[in-house]
């Protein structure tokens, strides 16, 4: 055990090493890829403004999001109604499509705790 959490450490060390060497340089590359992104100058007035463009773009999408629920709704409401034709294919990955959702929504409670298990900090 003990060699592993040296092994663990020398790679921890090696990497922090990497990051500091390369770091900027990284992030000097990524800013000037994504320059047409910055807004200059980065003042206050101009977050608010950009919060507010995403704001209401979010809010415009909300018709069309709604439209697709409706849309897929209606699809699930048809595949109810013709279950005597659904292949055991297609109620399988319908399983295995919730399991993975319950699983993620463990996952996010887990997070959530603390990465706890038994319960919340109190």
């Amino acid at each position: 055990m003990a060699s592993k959490l040296l092994q663990f450490q020398s790679k921890a060390s090696e990497a922090s090493k990497l990051v500091a060497k390369h770091g900027t340089s990284y992030y000097k590359q990524l800013l000037e890829q994504n320059k047409q992104y910055i807004q200059e100058p980065p003042t206050v007035e101009k977050c608010n403004e950009l919060s507010k463009q995403l704001f209401y773009t979010r809010l415009a999408s909300i018709p069309g999001r709604t439209e697709s629920f409706w849309k897929e709704l209606d699809f699930v409401k048809n595949l109810w109604k013709n279950r005597k034709e659904l292949k055991v294919e297609d109620a399988g990955i319908a399983a295995l499509f919730g399991l993975e959702c319950f699983a993620w929504f463990c996952a996010g409670e887990i997070v959530g705790r603390g990465f706890t298990f038994t319960g919340y900090y109190v």
